[in-house]
């Protein structure tokens, strides 16, 4: 294991600095069409260098005058087009691009409106010098460069022959190059010869590695002009740090980059290239205020890149490259730098071929290894005693900080490439005796069969910042090599580190292997030195080893024989240096066939080199551990779960996980390097097309199945079966059948049919209805059918089922290529069908099979409708496909959407329809904030991301303008006149606190604006006439007025009778009605109870798994729709918790694998249950009062909960895609609990990472098992924040609905709530949001802090008093609804901090934003007498990399929001801002709660980390209480249809 002290002055090596020559000129392209720069883009020009006998030449005759240089040789790579037979012949004909010798004459052959200069698109092109050698663009300015490429018009042109371009080899020379595309944000390169300007679109496919790594620069260019650029939406004020983190934001995830390569140092590395194209706008264009060259943070960015050494520095060189070749010995610690302002031709070329070199080795996706490296020869450590001293044990006094501490708990283990890099100084290693031990004792390579037990530690030079820390397991160790330095590097799970010095006390076991690395790479340089290699046998290299002078860095003896045995037992180093050299002969040299046998026959260990894979996170089993504090941890038991859920998981990890490349066995290095060049080849190159935007489509075509031919019928083959049968409304005659070359067509049937393009296998549709249009052609309107593989299912369903969309195609009766069979299924609905539904999915399961051993064709089987714009499954209505009637079910519903989108104006001016909802004068409508100017910037910290947002401007319409006028009407062109109401936040933030959120003010205030702006619809009434709700949250649009708001001089005043508001009578008369039900409620009292005992009966039977203290079944229960009868909880202090304040229901404190066990045991079902031998043992343990209390199946009608998202989180995961680590996942046993009941409605809860956790095939999984089971289902992430609650909380949703009833929509957000929509990838480029983002606006304002705990009475750290008084009145609308009829204040408790943390929270200013930063530079003396840092130490050194802790010892701001509500808020925690704003004090755990939403009557149980855990944990119940209000309207919907 190891352990060490982390120098993070970096996160991964630094980039070095790309080459940027002389100061770029500037010009502006007067191009056409959709590739010309606006405006306000701007060019960015680098003209090439001059050589010295052009200087004299002017601009005018340059053209004229200059002496061609003889033609480049031309690339002979380009692709020529598709091949085809021709009917009469079986010659084969290539189909070559129009090809000229002359650029002036391709100019001509493309020729479309030019101005004075032609301008042109160049494809399928390569850049290269004369000899035909492909070279950056940049090297124009030290070496002539020329183009082979296709010439295109700049403009698309409706001749085809123009269209398709002319191909010109070797043309040029390319005079300059440009970047625009600035403001468009994504890059268009241009370069210029002495004719025409070209902007360049796809280079050829052997050029496109090399172009990758210029257009990656450019794109770097423009994404710092937006992050800068005012006008642009930028902000050039950002630190270098904020500039750095919102590019490489923007810029993860890139294809063109190479697995390893840090995004963040490749912008530094290109700081100047970057800097010299910014600046260079300064001059473009006169219209733009901003100066580039005056920005701070671009002379930062441009310095940083100059203090690195290189594109990609030691760190980033993959390690199957060498650095270096000369292989000179020498002091590592010396290191030669060139710093200059001016540098010559020489340099520049140098550095550019440098550079392109780094990036070439970087792309290479396979490491080359040779075959010899398939095991791993360990060396005993009895052999290499001798070379090591006496037997010593690592001491230290110093406090050493876990590894994983710090570490992020996201890191992937199993992509090592990725891993962070930091640097290890004063370090030692050590086994688990604390024993010092060598290196070499521990694999060079990951092996499968050990796992290594070396541990390291390290506190740091004096001299040198760094955290003492302690490391978990070593897994690996690698040398590299190059120059006059040796570096040696070492990998746990969770980061590489580079060894710097290490401890006085480990000194002399780290010597022998560096002397070792040293005689390799001696022994390196002498082969080289051999004209052939292989006459050096394994002795004679001993005797020239033995012969080296005693000063010589990689001397051992003089003796051969003692060189022989240091050689042979030290010789696995030497082995792995040799293997990673990439010259053939050395590596396979007789030097080292000699040194494996001799190792051999010393009868080393062989131990199998294969990646063990890990599951993260291990225990850190080094020694140091032990002395600090650990959590106890329960047993995770493997889930109790059904056949059908056991099935359908075990078969897709047994059939579909794959595994990683990197994990495969070795290759010999011929194999690699062939299949390098081949994926080298087929590389595409990111973003560098012809189109730069992409279209995102719902039918992503993805087939499995192989390629059919289109068949080519004639009339006679094509016939109508029949008689006409009807009409459509069009009057075209319908039919029932066709023959199409023999094969029978009907209406309701099944065909595949030819697309447009390529595809594998063509897609599938259901006949709807066919007929003959007014040209006598045989046309089919067909609905499309989508193959799992093309849904949000993935690779997850069964290959033989297909799902109806809402997608169809009219299309010739000569497009079907065939028919299919598709089977349309509905199966009976109810837990007393489940084993007759298996039985028969048996049958068709081994019908299947056996078709396919058979080798007939594959038949289909349909059960659902998939509609990726819902996010949902719903059930197939078979009565309503394939009707022939001429009317499709599909183009119902797309026409009744489209009809939704139709704007119309009624006849009178008095009214319109807008987005599908009706308007009339007088109506009150929501308008954006941004029509008034009023959306200001939110704050960047994490609990201030609100302050500035703005809720929706209400207004009444008064007119509608301008119609008359305009031949069409149109939203953005009609004018509304409104009357404004303002609200209590636009007066000021205190208003806004004591006001109720509802308020709204009558004003005088009118203005115009367009119809476009109009958001949406409410009410504004009177207070009394306010319908009497008991909710957490609001739901409905309506507000009251009572007040007239003079905004010219910000008065206040009464409302004037005369006003007149929405007419709310009838609904008055409702809500009068049920306040004064029975007599018996005084107005404004609780009759909510009395509402949901009288309705209860109508409730759904609800069991609650993974319960906790009943945050979700609090809000469901408020909803009135459920009634929690049964809940499971494994936590005692939760289940009490629940027990508290859901009475009513039977708490089963248990594990939900033994619940299940019993509940399946008692129903006679046990051979459908597959659990473990323990809980069956446990089950049978339960006396048969519990199991009599048991619900069963038939009782249930809801069941939710949301599984302990452990391994969502991005804790634990079980990357190893392994059956049994899946297994152990409580998802499986909750999955099976809905197939064994079969409730009606059924809600999973958890973590937004859901979604993408183990690639999204959880989540998929999810989904199959759901719909395998019949139900309907609805997938998508809701933010908490946007319903109420003061708290960023983003969680994913599933919800299934049986056959019979009506799924569930997702609530309207209410409230505004900074962040962008939360989508789902559902196949291909398709998203799916379940909401809209709050964050441009909504009905109500943000909830803040102080809104939510404003009124809370002051305490102080550690404050323990579980019970006290109010002492004040509730203030703000939440505190009044939190509160309720609560009298006293509980759990009002703060965790205690220590001395020292006390000291620092008190140091915090109360502003908003403080936090650890804030701090002075100082040292503080404790009541013990000992002088600390108030600063804590480890912060500022490892800030860089953490995004300078931003939020830790962070108070929260009044106006702001609070952060992710965690299960142990504490200042130096994951989520740090735990500060009190105004108090010197931890959040107490019912601020806590209130800021979840949980009523102050709500009560937690255990002591105060069981409280925090249980409120961490918890569902927010106004969230809760929306998605019940959904459900409620769905039982109801179906109720009155």
């Amino acid at each position: 294991m190891g352990s060490a002290s982390v120098m993070v002055a970096n996160q991964s090596a630094v980039n070095g600095v790309a080459l940027e020559g002389e100061q770029p000129g500037m010009k502006e392209k007067k191009t056409q069409g959709k590739s010309k720069p606006t405006t306000s883009d701007y060019n960015i020009e680098v003209t090439a260098k001059q050589k010295l006998k052009r200087k004299s030449e002017s601009t005018e005759n340059a053209t004229g005058s200059r002496k061609m240089p003889k033609r480049a040789a031309a690339c002979k790579d380009f692709k020529d087009k598709s091949t085809r037979l021709s009917d009469k012949s079986t010659i084969i004909e290539t189909k070559r691009d129009q090809l000229v010798e002359d650029e002036s004459e391709a100019i001509f052959l493309t020729a479309g409106q030019d101005d004075t200069r032609p301008n042109r698109r160049l494809t399928d092109f390569v850049f290269h010098d004369e000899d035909g050698i492909p070279q950056p663009v940049e090297l124009l300015e030290v070496s002539d460069i020329f183009i082979s490429g296709l010439i295109l018009p700049l403009d698309e042109t409706s001749d085809k022959t123009k269209g398709k371009g002319v191909r010109c080899e070797g043309f040029g020379r390319i005079e300059s190059w440009a970047i625009s595309g600035y403001e468009d944000g994504s890059p268009v390169i241009w370069v210029s010869t002495d004719i025409a300007d070209y902007d360049c679109l796809k280079p050829a496919g052997s050029y496109k590695n090399l172009y990758c790594l210029f257009y990656e620069k450019a794109h770097a260019c423009v994404e710092i002009y937006q992050k800068l650029s005012i006008s642009s939406g930028g902000d050039p004020s950002l630190s270098l740090e904020e500039l750095l983190a919102r590019v490489v934001r923007s810029m993860s995830g890139r294809k063109n980059f190479p697995r390893g390569v840090s995004v963040r140092d490749f912008i530094i590395s290109q700081g100047e290239f970057i800097f010299n194209q910014l600046i260079g706008l300064d001059e473009t264009s006169k219209k733009n205020a901003q100066i580039f060259s005056e920005l701070p943070v671009l002379a930062a960015l441009r310095d940083d890149s100059k203090k690195t050494m290189g594109f990609l520095s030691g760190d980033m060189i993959p390690s199957d490259r060498v650095l270096d070749t000369s292989l000179k010995i020498g002091d590592g610690d010396k290191c030669a730098s060139i710093c200059a302002d001016e540098e010559d031709e020489d340099m520049k070329l140098a550095r550019l071929l440098q550079e392109k070199e780094n990036w070439r080795s970087c792309r290479q996706k396979k490491r080359q290894v040779t075959s010899s490296n398939n095991y791993y020869i360990k060396i005993n450590e009895d052999e290499i005693a001798n070379d090591y001293p006496l037997p010593a044990y690592y001491k230290t006094s110093l406090q050493e900080t876990d590894e994983y501490v710090i570490f992020d708990s996201d890191i992937d283990a199993n992509n090592t490439d990725d891993l962070p890099r930091s640097m290890l100084h004063n370090w030692a290693l050590y086994n688990s005796d604390s024993r010092l031990i060598s290196l070499e004792l521990l694999p060079m390579k990951p092996c499968a069969d050990i796992d290594s037990n070396g541990t390291c530690s390290s506190s740091g030079p004096q001299n040198v910042d760094g955290i003492p820390i302690y490391l978990s397991a070593i897994k690996e160790w690698m040398i590299e090599f190059g120059s006059s330095m040796v570096f040696i590097s070492i990998r746990t799970d969770m980061a590489w580190y580079r060894l710097g010095k290490p401890s006085k006390q480990y000194i002399p076991w780290y010597e022998p292997v560096l002397k070792t690395a040293r005689l390799a790479i001696s022994i390196i340089t002498l082969l080289k030195e051999q004209s052939r290699v292989s006459r050096l046998s394994f002795s004679e290299v001993i005797n020239r080893v033995s012969g080296l002078d005693k000063n010589h860095p990689a001397y051992i003896s003089s003796n051969p024989v003692a060189v022989e045995r240091y050689v042979v037992v030290h010789g696995q180093i030497i082995l792995q240096q040799f293997a990673e050299f990439p010259d053939d002969t050395i590596r396979k040299s007789a030097f080292v066939t000699g040194l494996h046998d001799k190792m051999e026959e010393r009868h080393h260990t062989k131990w199998l080199v294969k990646k063990k894979l890990v599951l993260k996170k291990e225990a850190n089993l080094n020694p140091r551990a032990a002395t600090a504090p650990s959590l106890s941890k329960r047993k995770v038991m493997p889930a109790t779960t059904t056949r059908l859920i056991n099935r359908i998981w075990g078969d897709f990890y047994s059939n579909y996980s794959s595994e990683d490349p990197k994990e495969t066995d070795t290759l010999a290095l011929k194999e690699v390097e062939i299949e390098e060049e081949q994926e080298d080849g087929e590389e595409d190159c990111e973003d560098v097309e012809e189109e730069k935007g992409q279209v995102v489509e719902h039918n992503v075509k993805s087939y499995s199945a192989s390629k059919q031919g289109k068949p080519v019928y004639s009339n006679e083959e094509i016939k109508w079966v029949g008689k006409q049968v009807g009409r459509t409304c069009e009057g075209e005659s319908l039919y029932k059948q066709a023959v199409v070359s023999g094969c029978v067509v009907s209406v309701g049937g099944f065909v595949l049919v030819e697309a447009d393009d390529s595809e594998e296998n063509p897609p599938i549709y259901v006949v709807e209805y066919m007929f003959e249009n007014s040209d006598a052609r045989k046309m089919v309107h067909g609905r499309l059918m989508l193959r799992g593989s093309q849904t949000v299912l993935g690779n997850t369903t069964n290959e033989r089922e297909v799902f109806l969309t809402n997608d169809c195609l009219e299309f010739e009766l000569a497009d079907v290529i065939q028919t299919v069979v598709v089977e349309t299924r509905s199966r009976p609905w109810g837990h007393q069908y489940r084993k007759t539904n298996a039985a028969n999915d048996k049958i068709d399961r081994e019908r299947a099979e056996d078709r396919k051993r058979k080798g007939l064709p594959m038949e289909y089987f349909c059960r659902n409708v998939y509609c990726p714009d819902k996010g949902a499954f719903f059930c197939l209505q078979i009565d309503s496909i394939g009707l022939g009637t001429g009317l499709c079910q599909s183009c119902k519903v797309n026409q009744a959407k489209s009809e939704k989108e139709v704007f119309k104006v009624n006849s009178s001016m008095t009214g319109f329809t807008y987005n599908g909802i009706e308007y009339c004068i007088h109506d009150f409508v929501y308008l954006g904030p941004h029509h008034f100017g009023e959306d200001e910037d939110s704050s960047t910290f994490k609990g201030g991301r609100n302050v500035g947002l703005k809720p929706y401007v209400i207004c009444q319409l008064l007119e509608i303008e301008g119609v008359k006028a305009l031949k069409k009407a149109d939203p953005q062109s009609i004018k509304v006149k409104v009357k404004r109401f303002f609200r209590p936040e636009d007066v000021s933030a205190e208003k806004a606190y004591r006001s109720d959120i509802q308020e709204v003010y009558y004003s005088e205030h009118i203005m115009t604006v367009a119809l476009a702006a109009i958001e949406g619809k409410c009410e504004v009434r009177r207070k009394q006439d306010l319908p009497f709700i008991d909710a957490p949250t609001i739901f409905q649009h309506i507000f009251f007025c009572e007040y007239f708001y003079d905004h010219k001089n910000g008065a206040v005043k009464q409302l004037p009778a005369h006003v007149k508001l929405s007419s709310s009578k009838g609904k008055a008369v409702e809500d009068d009605a049920i306040r004064k039900k029975k007599g018996k409620c005084k107005e404004g009292e609780n009759c909510s109870d009395e509402k949901m005992d009288a309705s209860s009966t109508n409730c759904l039977a609800t069991l609650d798994i993974f319960a906790g203290c009943g945050g979700l079944s609090e809000g469901l229960e408020k909803s009135g729709v459920s009634l929690t009868k049964w809940a499971i909880e494994y936590e005692e202090p939760a289940g009490e918790a629940f027990n508290l304040n859901h009475p009513e229901a039977l708490m089963l404190v248990n594990n939900c694998n033994v619940i299940l066990r019993a509940i399946m045991t008692a129903c006679g079902d046990v051979d459908d249950c597959l659990s473990t031998s323990e809980a069956a043992e446990l089950a049978a343990k339960l006396d048969e009062k519990e199991i009599n209390n048991l619900p069963r199946p038939g009782q249930v009608d809801f069941i939710n909960g949301g599984p302990p998202c452990q391994g969502f989180s991005g804790m634990n995961r079980f990357n190893q895609s392994t059956w049994s680590k899946v297994q152990c996942e409580m998802i499986l046993a909750f999955l099976s609990f809905a197939d064994y009941f079969r409730p009606k409605f059924f809600l999973l809860e958890n973590v937004r990472n859901i979604v993408s956790f183990n690639k999204g095939q959880t989540f998929r999984l999810t989904l199959t098992s759901l719909l395998e089971m019949g139900y309907q289902v609805r997938f998508g992430i809701l933010e908490a924040g946007a319903f109420g609650v003061s708290q960023s909380r983003k969680r994913a949703f599933i919800w299934a609905a049986s056959p019979e009833e009506t799924l569930p929509e997702w609530p309207e957000p209410m409230h505004v709530f900074s962040g962008p929509e939360l989508k789902i990838t559902l196949n291909g480029n398709t998203q799916y949001a379940a909401v809209r983002s709050t964050s441009t606006g909504a009905p109500f304002r943000s909830i803040t802090v102080r809104d939510t705990i404003g009124d809370l009475p002051a305490v102080k750290n550690g404050a323990s008093a579980t019970t006290m008084e109010y002492n004040d009145e509730p203030v703000s609308w939440f505190q009044k609804k939190i509160r309720g009829d609560t009298r006293v204040l509980t759990d009002h408790i703060s965790k205690e901090m220590n001395e020292l943390n006390l000291i620092r929270c008190q140091r915090i200013p109360k502003c908003p934003g403080s936090d650890w930063r804030d701090l002075p530079d100082e040292k503080v003396k404790l009541s013990t007498g000992q002088v600390v840092d108030l600063i804590p130490w480890c912060l500022p050194n490892t800030a860089k990399r953490h995004n300078q802790w931003k939020g830790l010892f962070g108070r929260l701001d009044w106006e702001g929001n609070f952060p992710t509500s965690i299960t142990d808020p504490q200042p130096m925690g994951k989520v740090g801002m735990c500060f009190h704003p105004d108090q010197d004090r931890i959040l107490t755990v019912r601020e806590c709660a209130r800021s979840q939403g949980f009523p102050d009557g709500y009560k937690f149980a255990g002591n105060i980390q069981h409280k925090h855990r249980q409120i961490g944990n918890a569902v927010p119940p106004p969230l809760a209480f929306a998605l019940g209000r959904k459900l409620k309207e769905a039982i109801e919907g179906k109720c009155q249809t």
